[in-house]
């Protein structure tokens, strides 16, 4: 079935170009609807086509407008109110702009919620929260092999339609509402180029001043390029499916640099063109003769080598983290050479802070995931680099690991190396 706690997808599921068919003609895209094959009367049959199921248009009979989202449902076929006018989110009238992944309108405190989680991830590598409502308790997962999306029980029952969970649930494979090669189900129909809609949505109504780069269709992702500078993130990048192991190029490439004072702007062209560059400071318990800031300046430096030529649509994120070394001084000064405000991660198992590092980075999703330290965690954390100083170097690879989730919206990933992390 669909929801998280699935086992695998028995069936092999195709791709389709979603962009080329959002923005073809009625007639084709009827035509395509005629061809996918319709999901099967028996909901226990392990061999039926699992699609979305569409909605049996019933409008039910109130004489007064039901409580909470149901709401929805009964404007627009009762009332024939457009969905656009209505947030698909908590049914609210007063709509602040549009959803940005399917028709009908968003609130301006649900805009806000959407901004914060629309690129969290679990460690499962699905997101953590419903791609319409952005909540949701029990959620269905797409099980395309390339998708990440998941959708919560009362979106699919108020906007496809009464019952369209207990379906979903009884399905052996199901695929959502973004990878299906029709665009209707129900009250529920997805945007023309929803990914550019995405963007702009993104780059209008977030607080971050760097614009969000379009995400990339399944078809058209590529293996990603990575420069690694001071610590090699190769076994991080091939256990989340980034890198395939043995393949060479054609799986993805990583250049490691543990000492760059040497290298100039030729030699990182040369190496490029890169879609990643990561770098550190030194792990806390390693002796080191450079001072923190020294990693900071070099990355900057290598990073501007490394940017892709204005104007150049081609995705290209960064990330700097530091082992909680930089004093407050460098850390001004990072974040005024970055253009970014830092974000503080913290592993915590059991209510126990196991390690924490700061990041700097243009990934989406980082900065909404991770709230401000208040001073007695600030307090709190520092007691934590003296005590981790005197201990082994302890190793940032989880904290690193959900930074570089977000990137399976633009790069490929390899099956083979399964999620979850650990």
């Amino acid at each position: 079935m669909g929801s998280q706690e699935n086992s695998s997808c028995p069936k092999a599921l195709g791709t389709w170009d979603l962009e080329t068919l959002d923005s073809s003609s009625p007639d084709s895209a009827s035509h395509l609807e005629e061809q996918w094959p319709k999901p099967s009367p028996s909901l226990n049959d392990e061999d039926s086509m699992d699609v979305v199921l569409e909605d049996s248009g019933e409008i039910r009979s109130l004489a007064s407008p039901p409580p909470g989202r149901e709401i929805i449902r009964y404007e627009v076929t009762v009332n024939r109110r457009n969905i656009e006018d209505i947030c698909l989110c908590c049914g609210s009238l007063q709509v602040h702009t549009q959803h940005p992944l399917f028709e009908g309108g968003i609130c301006a405190s649900c805009k806000d919620t959407f901004l914060e989680t629309i690129f969290l991830y679990d460690e499962d590598g699905h997101q953590s929260y419903c791609s319409i409502c952005c909540s949701g308790h029990t959620l269905f997962i797409c099980e395309s092999p390339d998708c990440t999306r998941c959708y919560c029980f009362e979106c699919v029952d108020i906007l496809v339609g009464p019952g369209t969970s207990e379906r979903i649930n009884a399905m052996a494979c199901w695929v959502c509402f973004l990878c299906l090669p029709f665009t209707r189900s129900g009250l529920l129909q997805r945007r023309k180029r929803w990914r550019h809609q995405l963007k702009a949505f993104h780059d209008l109504e977030g607080a971050s001043p760097l614009e969000m780069y379009k995400p990339v269709s399944a078809w058209k992702r590529q293996p990603v390029q990575v420069l690694s500078l001071f610590g090699n993130i190769e076994k991080e990048l091939e256990s989340l499916g980034f890198l395939e192991r043995g393949s060479g190029s054609e799986g993805g490439r990583l250049k490691y640099l543990e000492d760059v004072t040497n290298v100039v702007r030729r030699d990182v062209e040369r190496w490029g063109p890169f879609d990643l560059v990561y770098g550190s400071t030194q792990p806390l318990g390693r002796s080191c003769d450079r001072c923190p800031g020294w990693y900071m300046f070099q990355f900057h430096r290598i990073l501007q080598y490394a940017r892709p030529h204005p104007g150049s649509q081609r995705p290209f994120f960064w990330l700097f983290v530091d082992s909680l070394l930089l004093t407050e001084d460098d850390q001004v000064t990072t974040t005024r050479f970055l253009q970014m405000e830092p974000v503080t991660l913290q592993n915590i198992r059991g209510r126990v802070l196991q390690n924490a590092v700061r990041v700097w980075s243009n990934i989406p999703g980082l900065k909404s995931k991770h709230l401000a330290l208040t001073p007695k965690e600030q307090q709190s954390l520092e007691g934590q680099v003296r005590t981790r100083a005197k201990m082994a170097s302890q190793k940032d690879d989880p904290l690193v690991k959900n930074c570089l989730l977000p990137l399976r919206e633009y790069f490929k990933y390899f099956s083979q190396n399964p999620l979850p992390l650990y």
